[in-house]
């Protein structure tokens, strides 16, 4: 992601390079100009020290005493200075007497010349050094007495000229130079190296565009409705925007960033699809209030880096895809009636042609009675009318598999008397479920048959039980029945095991219990709160399994709703 600029400055990896280059360098060249002056002082010091040793060990040398008590003193003085020189490395050496007058020097026409320099400390006896311009040039030099019965025979002087000092400093300033030249390039080419890593990592961008885009993140992240979830390698959480802290009932101020999300109770299936280390694609997951679909992807990069997870919640459309089953379950069973309604039409026509008008008359009003005796059981019992249009629904598409769907003599509910936090499209997905599972368990049994009772208990609950004559729960399911992915069925196209667990899902969001009982014993139970009635989780009178959801029917204000009947 670019963002244009009609400049675009260095990028951040760019500045950076620079900024260090530019920080080697002043470090390198301030240690060299610090090595110099340094090494300008040791040189000459070095030098002080060297003359100081050279022109003492002259005056004391034996052969020089003897010599100063010959006729000619530069016969044997001279050539015995120029080696000296020679071997101690010095630009002078000069012998002079106390007053002054040279008997050796470098230069054989400055013999017999006075010495120039400072001599007078020398002649009362002190040694010292100095540097000063002679015929040489400038010069560090030192100046010692001769002694012979403590009286001052002769002076010695040895020197090294400046320029010889500074000589050996550029020496060591070039090899300085050439390491620091060195340093330089190694730290450039470190530098180069880091920050082309840098570079890589942040895409070339300098630090306005990084800063930016972190604000475009942020406000994205906290835009969007869509849960963002993201783990690391070791399965924390590193980021969760506010759309995943409300799918996952997360509190706002709540601190989950570092934790593990195993740690989040959240359950098991969810938490088991996010542990995964392959990707889930459109996985359908329920939490406690909700219906979610969970998309999760691997962070590539060869080894696991972590892992992103999107989270979309899907309670709504899943409700409004089972009405929409509901309905396209009305139309095939309409379509059905209708089909038998031209038959029996074609069967009531051929009776009158055949002259047998009171047969006619007496089939046509069976089959409306019988229709009409179904519609006024359901009304009369059932009030709320979705309910008991669910209900004759139903009924209609069990018949179609064969199935026959009845309503217990002890049923009523009458509309007007459920609470404004019970809706009816709660009711239609407890119910509708239930007893598309009772239809699919009875089908195919000897006596295919589902019981529904819809009625009040004690005027605090509302009663829901949906029995069938299918083979029951074995108590090994008895716990997993309520698992979404759980069905002794094959998948169908769009796969099986989802309806139990939407109507745990919601029964426990209403605050009520959900039980399941068979061979006359219940064997587990969801929900909150505890049974009550004594007929909670039995069995079906036919053998197969009772589902028996309770409700509570109190409002917030803790009145009890008017009812029209009783159980």
């Amino acid at each position: 992601m670019r963002f244009p600029s009609v400049s675009r400055p260095r990028s951040l990896a760019g500045q950076l390079f620079a900024m260090q280059a530019v920080l080697i360098a002043v470090v390198v060249a301030g240690y060299a100009l610090f090595t110099y002056l340094s090494d300008q002082r040791q040189a000459e010091d070095a030098a002080v020290r060297q003359v100081l040793a050279v022109a003492r060990s002259i005056a004391d040398a034996p052969s020089v005493r003897s010599a100063l008590h010959t006729p000619d003193p530069t016969a044997e003085l001279e050539p015995y200075a120029l080696q000296v020189m020679r071997d101690a490395d010095v630009d002078f050496v000069t012998i002079m007497d106390p007053q002054g007058i040279r008997w050796t020097h470098p230069d054989p026409g400055q013999i017999g010349k006075p010495f120039l320099g400072r001599i007078g400390p020398a002649q009362h006896g002190r040694t010292f050094t100095e540097t000063y311009t002679g015929t040489l040039g400038p010069s560090v030099r030192a100046v010692t007495p001769v002694e012979e019965n403590g009286r001052i025979v002769a002076l010695v002087s040895a020197g090294i000229k400046v320029e010889a000092i500074s000589a050996r400093v550029q020496d060591q300033v070039t090899a300085l130079l050439g390491v620091a030249g060195g340093t330089l390039l190694l730290g450039a080419f470190g530098t180069y190296v880091i920050n082309a890593r840098l570079r890589r990592h942040t895409h070339g961008m300098n630090a306005t565009e990084l800063s930016r885009m972190h604000d475009y993140h942020q406000a994205a992240l906290h835009a969007v409705r869509e849960g963002l979830l993201m783990l690391d390698g070791q399965y924390r959480v590193a980021l969760i925007n506010d759309g995943g802290r409300h799918l996952l009932g997360v509190g706002p101020d709540e601190d989950v960033v570092g934790r593990s999300v195993a740690d989040l109770g959240l359950p098991a299936p969810l938490t088991g699809a996010l542990l995964s280390s392959l990707p889930r694609v459109d996985e359908v997951h329920l939490t406690s209030a909700r219906v979610l679909v969970v998309n999760t992807s691997p962070v590539s990069g060869g080894e696991h880096r972590g892992t992103v997870a999107t989270l979309r919640d899907v309670t709504e459309l899943q409700s409004l895809t089972g009405e929409l089953d509901s309905e396209r379950g009305f139309t095939q069973a309409l379509r059905s009636q209708a089909h038998e309604a031209a038959n029996r039409l074609h069967t009531v026509v051929s009776l009158i042609e055949l002259g047998r008008a009171e047969e006619a008359v007496e089939f046509a009003t069976a089959e409306l009675e019988l229709a009409q005796a179904l519609t006024d059981q359901v009304v009369a019992a059932v009030g709320e009318p979705v309910l008991a249009a669910l209900l004759l629904g139903k009924t209609a598409q069990a018949n179609e598999r064969g199935v026959e769907l009845v309503l217990s003599p002890d049923s009523r509910l009458d509309d007007g008397v459920l609470p404004p936090g019970l809706a009816a499209r709660d009711l239609v997905t407890i119910l509708g479920n239930l007893i598309d599972n009772a239809v699919d368990a009875a089908q195919g049994s000897v006596r295919a048959r589902v019981t529904v009772t819809a009625r009040y208990a004690a005027d605090t609950e509302l009663v829901l039980r949906v029995a069938d004559t299918g083979p029951g729960v074995e108590p090994a399911h008895a716990d997993l029945v309520f698992q979404r992915g759980f069905s002794t069925k094959p998948a169908g196209p769009g796969g099986r095991g989802l309806g139990l667990a939407l109507v745990r899902q919601t029964v426990t969001r209403l605050g009520g219990t959900l039980t399941v009982a068979a061979d006359s014993e219940p064997v587990t139970e969801s929900g909150s709160g505890s049974e009550s009635g004594s007929e909670s989780g039995s069995a079906s009178e036919e053998g197969g399994a009772v589902f028996e959801v309770r409700l509570p029917l109190r409002t917030a204000a803790g009145n009890s709703p008017a009812r029209g009947g009783d159980a």
